[in-house]
């Protein structure tokens, strides 16, 4: 009988702290994105990810930001680590990812293949996302331009998730918030990056009823 006591004694205990463990687990969002989003070029405490956690828990938001790009990442390249990325599953993602696509100028189709196979996946598994928009550089031609930026408000409607426009707007066109290759935002330039798109990720995680510190 003492035996039966023991072993019942210390299911009950790992189930209580089982619990606890989980209700202390934080509400994490992922960037999901290539180098615009890891913080190519910056040191780490400056990338997106890291400004935009510390923007929001100024605000009051009880959110765990987590970095998940990776430099030169295409839609394809996305797509084939999306379901590392999604283990555990995080609780909100923002989508962004494209401008490599863009920048080799490889077929918009394909890239928008790419962004429907992972904006299934979660919508499949729940996860909240804000898919973060790029533009083609309009060097490549008015047709190639024209069907890449029509890529990500058609992706918007159709699997009715919100959108923020361009990922680098204020940013890509003005070399005061650019690193010395013209292409990655200063740390100045993530900054107004943040700001832009603050009000977007707030409303994501509105929805996703992400909790607040009561600030």
């Amino acid at each position: 009988m003492s035996v039966l006591r023991s072993a019942l004694f210390g299911l009950c205990v790992a189930v209580v702290f089982s619990s606890v463990a989980w209700a202390a687990a934080p509400f994490s969002m992922v960037v999901f994105g290539d180098s615009l989003g890891a913080g190519y070029g910056l040191p780490q405490d400056q990338a997106f990810p890291q400004m935009l956690g510390r923007r929001l828990a100024d605000m009051g938001w009880s959110v765990e930001v987590r970095n998940a790009g990776v430099s030169g990442d295409t839609t394809a390249g996305g797509l084939a680590r999306l379901d590392w990325t999604l283990t555990p599953p995080p609780d909100a993602m923002i989508l962004e990812l494209g401008a490599n696509d863009a920048l080799r100028g490889l077929p918009s189709e394909a890239a928008k293949a790419n962004l429907a196979a992972i904006l299934t996946k979660l919508k499949a598994r729940r996860i909240p996302v804000l898919l973060a928009g790029m533009m083609a550089p309009r060097n490549l031609g008015q047709a190639y331009v024209t069907a890449f930026d029509a890529i990500y408000p058609a992706l918007a409607r159709d699997f009715d998730v919100p959108l923020y426009p361009f990922f680098m707007a204020g940013v890509a066109t003005d070399s005061r918030y650019l690193q010395a290759d013209g292409l990655h935002p200063t740390s100045e330039g993530v900054r107004i990056i943040v700001e832009a798109i603050l009000p977007d990720v707030v409303t994501l995680l509105s929805a996703a009823s992400a909790p607040r510190t009561g600030r």
